[in-house]
């Protein structure tokens, strides 16, 4: 058997056998977080020291050993720069052994995830383990392996891999199991969590699976977009209850990138808990599903910490996942625009730690002495191309006192030609190499904001565009523009057909890695509104228990340019909220909801679901 750690806990450890830690069970994070964004494509979650050019706290954790001995180290992380050639491989970290680094520094080699050789150790029966960041600069580590024998090195390839933690977590074969339930809502975003109360105080057993330890996607304080859009409209004014109890008070900064109190995590966490009828699993990632003769059966998840896995039975699921993960993993059908789409942000602001802006004042030298930024040679070059907030080349102003008005918004978006899902971890370092470029070249090469320094910058993306499922309607820009009228109009569009792509006052230079967007607005990418978009578009013409709301819903490239704003998609969890609970007062599918079903539908669009 292989000895394996899991946090502190060990297991029977055999002499002779390999002994893996998963980086995120250390006992202590320290100042790392904790990525899960991409696991199902590296192959597990992984720390990710986020410290905005300040090195982070280490990150520690105890190890029993097998015996005491010799060891030979592997760490499983990467030069996150190698893709584009860059020099410097900023995310530089040391691995410690009982307080004394490796030889080897990590995370200096290979574009690809790889274990990088860390030599060999001497240990006793238990060794405390640290990563220790060298640069604050986004280094990442997987997991560490220590291994008796010198010779043998550990499987990178993904079944190779994946079967090597299976059997050295000691994970069973079979998940655990939550139990049954009516609905299963795969991804707590703003539609997810909706959906789930909408369910739930409709008397519908509600599992609602999120790989985050918040609610709210992103319009969380991870990723801090402000939810836009119209609800509790006419000839519904009470679609959208439910949305509004979800959604943060409005205040003078309730706009992107503001500080994490804006959001308010609680306040969404509080709607779900106050339902008896829902089962909230956090930070657990749905990464398999089975279905039989056109049905979901169940969905698995996997614990981000721990590896365990749950499975959840249910008579309906929805996907909110915003990937349209669960239908792509049951063959559902869907779309996707391969290239010229929506891409993805990391928001990000900056701060003043001087109140008092007098250059001789005392106070304005430490703050600047403090607001030091080192230079980026690995970052992208700006320091003579124009980006929004500079002022040499920039066709943005500045605001009254000097202080940035463009830096970090939502148009610091790239991806509009790579795949939305098979690139996202490139997707999202290269809104970070932008954003980094950017504060050097104001910082050091213009030398402004000399008291100002990074403040907040998300590390989870904001994603706009991936996968679409195809519904028995697929709505389209036409219906929009046109007023199309559909009988089943459940859910108020108010927002433009806002699609994005590389503005081309920034795009010389970048060829293929543009960061900077602009939108389509004017004539042709208006309409009447609000428009009622038809419930057929929120469930799968080819799984029958399939529920979809969100970006991953049934309508073209275009027309999700109008229907993807939050408040937007809320209401569309409302709505399926509403249809799951016909689904069982009727014994039947979405689709009869619609074919049997929608004078019921629209009596409850009219009553609502809301607690005022």
């Amino acid at each position: 058997m292989l000895a394996t750690l899991l946090a502190s806990g060990t297991l029977a450890l055999a002499a002779q056998s390999p002994v893996l830690v998963e980086a995120e069970a250390f006992d202590d994070l320290g100042g790392w977080v904790l990525d899960q964004q991409f696991m199902d494509l590296m192959g597990s979650p992984y720390l990710l020291a986020h410290g905005i050019g300040v090195p982070v706290a280490d990150a520690t954790t105890t190890v029993a050993f097998p015996a005491p001995g010799t060891y030979r180290v592997w760490v499983r992380t990467r030069d996150w720069v190698a893709p584009w050639n860059a020099p410097g491989a900023p995310g530089r970290f040391q691995v410690l052994v009982d307080g004394t680094p490796l030889e080897t520094t990590f995370g200096t080699e290979g574009a690809e995830w790889h274990w990088q050789d860390g030599g060999e150790v001497e240990v006793g029966a238990t060794a405390r383990i640290a990563l220790h960041d060298l640069t604050g600069f986004e280094g990442r580590c997987d997991a560490i392996v220590f291994s008796p024998d010198l010779a043998w090195t550990v499987p990178n390839e993904r079944e190779a891999l994946a079967a090597f933690r299976r059997e050295a977590l000691g994970l069973p074969d079979e998940p655990r199991d939550a139990g049954e339930f009516d609905l299963v809502v795969v991804g707590g975003g703003m539609a997810g969590t909706s959906a789930a109360v909408t369910a739930a105080r409709l008397g519908l057993k509600v599992a609602l699976v999120q790989d985050r330890p918040v609610l709210g996607g992103n319009s969380s304080s991870e990723v801090r977009v402000w939810p836009e859009g119209h609800v509790n409209q006419e000839p519904y004014p009470r679609v959208g209850d439910v949305v509004m109890e979800l959604v943060p008070e409005r205040r003078p900064d309730s706009r992107n990138a503001q500080g994490a109190h804006v959001f308010d995590d609680d306040r969404k966490l509080r709607v779900a808990r106050a339902e008896p009828n829902i089962e909230l699993f956090l930070e657990e990632r749905v990464n398999a599903a089975h279905a039989e003769d056109g049905r979901i059966r169940w969905v698995t998840s996997q614990d981000v910490r721990t590896a365990g896995r749950t499975r959840y039975r249910g008579r309906w699921f929805l996907d909110s996942t915003g990937d349209a993960s669960v239908g792509f993993l049951v063959g559902a059908d869907f779309g996707v625009t391969e290239t010229g789409h929506m891409g993805a942000s990391n928001l990000w602001n900056v701060q003043c730690l001087c109140k008092d802006e007098d250059p001789l004042s005392m106070e304005m030298q430490r703050a600047t002495e403090e607001a030091k930024f080192p230079r980026c040679p690995w970052a992208v070059d700006l320091t003579d191309k124009p980006f929004p907030g500079r002022t040499s080349g920039s066709t943005e102003p500045v605001a009254d006192g000097g202080k940035p008005i463009s830096l970090g918004n939502w148009f610091w978006e790239n991806g509009f030609d790579r795949d939305p899902i098979w690139d996202m971890e490139r997707i999202r370092d290269q809104n970070f190499r932008a954003m980094y470029g950017a504060w050097d070249a104001i910082k050091n090469v213009e030398g402004r904001y000399p008291a100002h320094k990074l403040n907040w910058v998300a590390y989870i993306a904001g994603k706009r565009e991936s996968r679409r499922l195809f519904g028995d309607v697929i709505l389209t820009a036409e219906d929009l523009r046109d007023g199309t009228v559909f009988e089943d109009g459940a859910f108020p569009c108010t927002w433009g057909i806002d699609t994005h792509f590389p503005d081309p006052r920034y795009s010389e230079g970048h060829d293929g890695d543009e960061f900077i967007a602009d939108y389509t607005r004017g004539a042709g990418y208006e309409y009447k509104g609000p428009y009622w978009a038809p419930y057929r578009c929120l469930y799968s013409r080819n799984v029958a228990n399939l529920f979809m709301a969100g970006r991953d819903i049934s309508v073209t490239h275009e027309a999700l340019g109008a229907v993807r704003v939050m408040k937007t998609t809320c209401a569309m969890g409302e709505i399926v909220g509403m249809a799951a609970s016909l689904c069982k007062r009727f014994d039947c599918d979405p689709r009869a909801v619609y074919a049997e079903h929608l004078d019921e539908l629209k009596a409850l669009m009219t009553r609502g679901v809301g607690r005022n």
